[in-house]
């Protein structure tokens, strides 16, 4: 930014500004809406307890998401609500079936010392209610079972069918005399169908709460949506909207479609978009984005986008999509849970063969069943995608969207994190930073001057001088008779005093001298502009790119993560260099053109550097594409956010910490889970299968089951200890520099 034309910045400057391009027939309308508020500040009356009907497809995309891969489980096929409710009215329905069932056994009269009554047809009990246990209770096991063999996809569902059905077939055998009465399993085949139901109910307790992200973001909406109607204010459903809609948002109301501020002022609540805690102020002019909160007083906003076509519906397709992609790890799990199917039927089939071969065919069924019942590729098979969907809830839920899981693999193995100065590092539009005086007038006097010449001017250094009077809360007088002269500057009548604005042409033509500050403000990258009053130089202002206040402490918490930290500009050195030295980045890349910057990602990859790249512009694209990891910061851009794996809601650079940390968290919970998966599966089958029998420890059926249920609620279990992550950009920056 040391252009020494201060008034001939535009394209750059000009993008940065949210309340450039406003034309009359914008201003007409906001009057003519403010014309017909009605009592703007009422009370809301909205009621938020459901999501409108327009995000129903997109939330149910999700409702496969707790298994990704292994969505071919017939009994398994959604994970909503009602499939909860459907494994908790089998549990309980089916507990009280297998009491009786239990307690007519000989085994348990004999264990608890109590005579089983006697009557006509007690001997039937146990066969009639565990045909019906096996029939209805197994119901959803069997119909996976045949869902898996006609996917030719074979699973934990074909294993659970398998051994009740062997289970029912031996021990009706048993009953009609056609097989050894030890072969009567009616108890054990009530208590595996009992408990293969408790395990799944809670299973599923737990993925259904993994769908509360895509919940959550679609009842961000209201209900209703007040559309002004010339001089009447119409409650409409929020697809009824059309772009050009002007609507009242009051105050504690939800946004219902993606907007721009044309009358009003309120601070507004986005944390459930970008994960930014603290309220934001939008104004006149401001873009506010629908699921947003007015937390202390009304708006009117005029619609930009409605439908698929709003922020809102984008983040929730991102999450979705992000839930139902695969990873490399995802991959080898799917494979494992595979081959652990063809590993328990082997298993099962040698069991059998040898207990026979040793002269016990009542065993061998025995066995072979629990071998079955115990093995569990379920286990294996839900490890990562129960991870990815929990860790995908808490990114979107703290700013961070995974696009793409790789991505959020590969985070966690950065060795530098590469930004892109300008909007990213910087706030991207300038600001005052620094005021010297000539003469006998203060600082505010000379800035309250220049921002009366500035204040019609649209240019971004003029609104910078204007902002910077208004926090002061300086008084700036009128004026009069503006004119404005390219590459020179500013000129009005304030005062009855001509006060004029501008470069170095300005003290060219005057033939004056700039302020004693000057060439230290130069060093530092700024902007210099001179304020004149009748022909007499009476202060300097410098403008820069202010660097955002939360980038001193990104930069320092990937430091104590070992991540460098690079910064890749088009600035000149000089301004660059003032940057990096602030804030202590390690490698300073100034002058990159923008087609260059993919070039300089490439040269860090051949160093032998994984580049984690963030950008928030068009120029930045190729640049994310070529990086290991591509993150898109801030609203950006359609073309960023294509080429990139990850995107942050807020231009806050602490969030890049928030990624590194998730990907850090659910890899380990990953790689838990598949060392708990595969580690029991190993130990548990060939204990099933009796391979401690010689010195008389044999695993009975029922304890097969319960535990075959607690492996794959310990995988839940476990991934759930996710939730605890709070993944907002200044506690996971906290979190790290405070370790």
């Amino acid at each position: 930014m040391t252009d020494p034309h201060a008034h001939e910045h535009t394209a750059d400057l000009a993008d940065t500004d949210p309340h450039a391009g406003h034309t009359e027939a914008t201003r007409g309308h906001q009057h003519h809406a403010t014309d017909t508020v009605t009592s703007p500040d009422d009370p809301a009356t909205h009621d938020h307890a459901h999501a409108h009907p327009m995000h129903t497809a997109d939330s149910g995309a999700d409702e496969h998401a707790g298994h990704g891969g292994h969505g071919d489980h017939g009994g398994h096929a959604g994970h909503g609500a009602d499939h909860v409710a459907q494994f908790r009215k089998l549990f309980w329905i089916n507990l009280i079936l297998a009491v009786p069932v239990v307690g007519f056994s000989s085994m348990f009269a004999m264990l608890f010392g109590y005579e089983i009554p006697d009557f006509p047809g007690a001997n039937l009990i146990a066969p009639v209610l565990g045909t019906v246990m096996y029939v209805w209770g197994g119901w959803p096991f069997l119909t996976g079972a045949i869902s898996e063999l006609r996917a030719r996809k074979p699973g934990m569902m074909m294993l659970i069918g398998l051994a009740i059905t062997v289970a029912f077939i031996a021990s009706w055998g048993a009953s009609l005399g056609l097989l050894d009465h030890e072969l009567e399993f009616w108890w054990e085949l009530a208590l595996l169908i009992v408990i293969m139901l408790l395990g799944h109910w809670v299973e599923m307790r737990s993925l259904a709460q993994t769908t509360s992200a895509l919940d959550s973001l679609a009842a961000l909406l209201p209900d209703e949506a007040e559309r002004v109607e010339g001089d009447l204010i119409v409650k409409v459903a929020p697809d009824q909207l059309r772009v050009g809609d002007v609507v009242v948002v009051r105050p504690g109301g939800n946004v219902p479609a993606d907007g721009r501020v044309v009358d009003g002022r309120a601070d507004m609540d986005e944390s459930m978009v970008t994960g930014e805690s603290r309220p934001v102020a939008r104004s006149v002019g401001d873009p506010v984005t629908a699921g947003t909160v007015a937390t202390d007083s009304g708006l009117r906003v005029e619609v930009t986008a409605i439908g698929d076509d709003t922020t809102l519906a984008g983040i929730q397709r991102l999450v979705a999509d992000a839930q139902n992609s695969t990873s490399r790890a995802q991959r080898i799990a799917d494979r494992a849970a595979g081959w652990l199917f063809w590993f328990a039927l082997a298993a099962a089939a040698i069991t059998a063969m040898v207990w026979t071969l040793v002269g016990n065919p009542d065993a061998a069924v025995i066995r072979a069943i629990t071998v079955l019942v115990i093995a569990c590729p379920h286990a294996l098979g839900l490890a990562i995608p129960l991870v990815v969907s929990i860790a995908t809830e808490r990114a979107a839920r703290g700013g961070v969207l995974i696009k793409d899981r790789l991505a959020l693999e590969s985070m966690r193995n950065i060795d530098a994190v590469l930004f892109d100065k300008t909007g990213t590092l910087t706030k991207g539009e300038p600001t005052v930073t620094g005021i010297e005086t000539i003469g006998p007038l203060d600082e505010d006097a000379v800035l309250g001057l220049a921002a009366a010449a500035e204040a019609d001017s649209e240019h971004p250094l003029a609104k910078a001088i204007v902002r910077a009077a208004t926090e002061r809360g300086l008084t700036v007088p009128p004026a009069t008779n503006f004119s404005s002269s390219p590459a020179v500057g500013v000129t009005a009548t304030v005062e009855g005093q001509e006060v004029r604005v501008g470069g170095p042409y300005l003290l060219d033509e005057m033939g004056a001298g700039e302020v004693e500050a000057a060439g230290r403000w130069r060093t530092d990258g700024a902007i210099i502009l001179h304020v004149v009053q009748d022909g007499v130089v009476i202060g300097g202002l410098a403008l820069a790119d202010e660097i955002r206040p939360e980038s001193r402490e990104a930069v320092d918490a990937l430091h104590k993560l070992g991540v460098q930290v690079v910064m890749i500009t088009g600035d000149a050195e000089a301004v660059a260099n003032a940057v990096g030295t602030d804030l202590g980045i390690d490698r300073v890349l100034a002058g990159v053109r923008p087609e260059d910057k993919a070039a300089k990602v490439a040269e860090l990859q051949r160093e032998g550097i994984k580049v984690a790249m963030v950008g928030d512009g068009v120029n930045d694209a190729p640049a994310l594409a070529q990086a290991d990891v591509g993150i898109a910061i801030g609203a950006g851009t359609d073309v960023a956010i294509a080429s990139a794996g990850v995107i942050l809601a807020s231009s806050d650079p602490r969030s890049v910490l928030s990624v590194i940390e998730l990907s850090r968290a659910s890899y380990r919970k990953m790689k838990q889970n598949l060392w708990w998966a595969g580690g029991y599966n190993l130990i548990s089958v060939p204990l099933a299968a009796g391979v401690l029998a010689p010195v008389g420890f044999v695993l009975p059926m029922s304890v097969g089951a319960i535990l075959m249920s607690l492996s794959t609620i310990v995988v839940a279990l476990n991934a759930q200890l996710l939730r605890r992550l709070d993944l907002s950009p200044e506690n996971s920056t906290r979190t790290i520099l405070n370790r």
